[in-house]
């Protein structure tokens, strides 16, 4: 076992759902059960190192970007 690890052995395995939660994510209540606790811990799933991975990231940037773009551009048009 390496030195940054944790030595919980009652805490479930890495590979479970939910294990990449960011701290302030848990303390709000999320879990990889609702919506947005899902997409966190997928997004901390991703491994910059890995190509398909950066790939995966960028299209979740757009997909969740692209909207705000949009509407921003919309108010602006309408002005």
């Amino acid at each position: 076992m390496r030195e940054d690890e944790d030595d919980d052995l009652d805490a479930p395995p890495i590979w479970f759902a939910g294990q990449h939660l960011p701290p302030d994510a848990r303390r709000m209540g999320l879990s990889h059960h609702v919506g947005e606790g899902a997409i966190l811990d997928f997004a901390g799933r991703l491994d910059s190192a890995k190509p398909v991975h950066r790939i995966t990231a960028w299209v979740l940037l757009l997909v969740f970007g692209l909207p705000v773009v949009l509407s921003v551009l919309r108010l602006v048009a309408a002005l």
